[in-house]
């Protein structure tokens, strides 16, 4: 009976151990996330927890001792790792591209000083940016879209300087921004309503904006409850972090300004273009800023302008200027846009809209080729007249020409659908053959690819899909598969092409709803330091490899990436060991893993977490 007694015994409190051990695990999961719900350091917490008690991670891989040359001695295959230091605290918001000291070294005409000037080899930073102390996690989506840590962005000025307009508001430790403008004194809602009363907002028609000179980017905010990205760039000038401020509050945006150079983006892009009271002297030059807006504007696609000189008859005294100056300001505007075969659809208040003609047939001004200025050479070897090929090339003052139609009702480059249709049909560009090479059989395969990927990212980084990380940005965008295989209301991707991709991939990347950005990352991007959540990185090492440095690289990720933030990399085994080995040397924890398909196959997959640290005397959290 004893015996007996004791084996219920055993039984019950194995029972009792059973149920304390899933308390324990249920405890641990709450609190998992309830922490990664973005306020600061608590995600590590949740990071480490989730380390702990998930069962379906992959463990991490070790490649130290494959692939390496045959007769190696152990104490070649593995090196050690170079640990990269802090840099100084006054480079916390260092953009290496627009950074002020050496912008006053370029001439002031058409604002050559505030376009991309990058350092030379020799003064780049081999050093970790830190973030301010008090540095946060950002509040999560929409919350963000109101209300952004002080820590994060310490500057008043804006609050001074736009107190009347309603730009932001300093409340506490936090900031506000009740959704105001310039152009928009009751609120962003309030004027995309007016703009929705003429153009097509609601049915998927425009998906895609441009806004030059945004502010701190209220008009692209509340464009994103209605479905519509907007691509929004201002410059690096006297009102402080207003770009920060965007993309603090989970809104796409770069430091950028209407200059002498092209903007990064593909031809015939971009649904709608906006400037509210944005300063840019669309009328001079030539028309060349008007004539770079209609490169990047979609046929059929529209241009708002809101402010001076719209409407001038009533607002003169209110702008300070006189009637003569604002009455030729509008009227060389207009000109401009005759030319340029727009269509004025309205004038309301000081806002006006035109129309960019669905195609060349349609617009009898252009039949007469001798009244405007095309983009067009003589040279067969200028590559100048590729409206795509814009990396650092000067803008002018010329028209770009529309691919042919075969009569007037033809949308010049092929009919896009509306949004999310669009997501994932092929591309007109890929269908009509502007892409070389590419098949809209190899486009629908790159795309299921895609989606497997992310699947599969999904079981090894469970907050990918969770709206966990808001701002994304995929450094080798291709097709926009991985973008287009997350979209999601609760993030949003900047798709960028390398300049020396192979590819002319980012005018489809537009065509199907998204947006994105040509660069060369042998440079820094145009962004503030820690303005991204996740970033994914397809096969850049192997693209860049003999182009610049590795190390340099991977230095502009860290800068551009939150503390907590994380990193997946695909790319070549060997490749991702030395990868791996400096990011550890950059504070970041990482695991590599196998390719979806199994050991075999070469490339691998790396996954990286930021550590949380913080400038000033604090040191990195293990």
């Amino acid at each position: 009976m004893a015996v007996k007694a004791s084996s219920v015994d055993n039984r019950t409190r194995s029972t009792v151990s059973l149920c304390i051990v899933i308390g324990i695990c249920c405890f641990f999961y709450i609190l998992g996330a309830w922490q990664k719900s973005g306020f600061g350091k608590g995600d590590s917490i949740a990071l480490e927890i989730t380390k702990r008690t998930d069962c379906t991670v992959l463990p991490n891989l070790s490649f130290d001792t494959h692939h390496s040359k045959s007769g190696s001695s152990s104490s070649d295959l593995v090196s050690p790792v170079k640990k990269f230091k802090p840099c100084p605290d006054r480079y916390t918001d260092y953009t290496p591209c627009q950074d002020q000291n050496r912008a006053m070294k370029f001439p002031r005409e058409n604002m050559n000083y505030r376009e991309r000037h990058c350092p030379p080899q020799k003064e780049m930073l081999h050093c970790l940016i830190p973030p301010p102390k008090g540095y946060v996690a950002p509040f999560p989506w929409p919350k963000s879209r109101d209300y952004v840590p002080f820590a994060n962005c310490p500057y008043k000025s804006l609050t001074v300087e736009k107190a009347i307009q309603n730009w932001v508001q300093y409340e506490g430790n936090v900031f506000r921004f009740p959704g105001g403008g310039t152009q928009f004194p009751q609120g962003a809602d309030k004027y995309i309503d007016q703009l929705a009363s003429v153009i097509p907002i609601a049915n998927g028609t425009v998906r895609t904006a441009l806004d030059t000179g945004c502010g701190v980017a209220s008009w692209g905010a509340y464009l994103l409850k209605r479905n519509v990205l907007a691509m929004s760039f201002a410059p690096r000038d006297s009102h402080e972090a207003q770009v920060q401020f965007a993309l603090e509050r989970g809104v796409p945006a770069v430091i950028g300004v209407l200059g002498t150079i092209k903007l990064p983006y593909p031809s015939r892009a971009f649904d709608m273009a906006h400037c509210s009271r944005c300063l840019i002297p669309w009328g001079a030059n030539d028309g060349m800023y008007m004539m770079e807006v209609d490169r990047v504007l979609r046929p059929g696609g529209y241009w708002v302008l809101s402010g001076p000189p719209i409407n001038w008859k009533v607002n003169y005294k209110g702008w300070q200027r006189t009637k003569k100056d604002l009455e030729a300001e509008q009227n060389r505007i207009e000109e401009i846009a005759n030319l340029l075969c727009w269509e004025k659809v309205s004038e309301k208040g000081e806002m006006a809209i035109w129309r960019k003609r669905v195609n060349t047939e349609s617009c009898p001004s252009r039949q007469d080729e001798s009244t405007v200025q095309m983009c067009e050479s003589t040279n067969p070897d200028d590559e100048s007249t590729n409206p795509d090929d814009v990396w650092y090339k000067k803008m002018k003052a010329c028209v770009t020409p529309l691919p042919d139609v075969k009569d007037d009702s033809e949308v010049a480059g092929g009919a896009i659908k509306p949004f999310p249709g669009r997501l994932h049909a092929v591309p007109p560009r890929i269908a009509n053959g502007f892409i070389p090479g590419v098949s809209s059989e190899a486009f629908q395969k790159d795309n299921k690819m895609w989606k497997k990927h992310v699947k599969d990212y999904s079981t090894v980084n469970k907050y990918l899909l969770t709206g966990r990380y808001r701002n994304i940005m995929d450094m080798n965008a291709g097709f926009g598969g991985f973008a287009a295989a997350i979209e999601s209301p609760k993030s949003w991707v900047m798709n960028v092409v390398p300049t020396i991709a192979k590819m002319p991939t980012l005018g489809a990347v537009y065509e199907r709803g998204l947006i994105g950005i040509y660069h060369d990352w042998c440079e820094a991007f145009s962004t503030y330091p820690r303005t991204y959540d996740l970033i994914h990185a397809s096969g850049l090492f192997t693209l860049y490899k003999n182009k610049c440095s590795m190390e340099d690289i991977l230095l502009e990720m860290d800068r551009i990436l939150r503390p907590e933030g994380a990193v997946i990399m695909r790319d070549d085994v060997d490749v991702l060991i030395k990868v791996n080995s400096l990011a550890q040397g950059m504070r970041w924890n990482t695991k590599m893993v196998d390719h979806e398909d199994g050991p075999l196959m070469r490339e691998k997959i790396l996954y990286a977490v930021k550590q949380y640290w913080v400038g000033g005397n604090q040191t990195a959290v293990a």
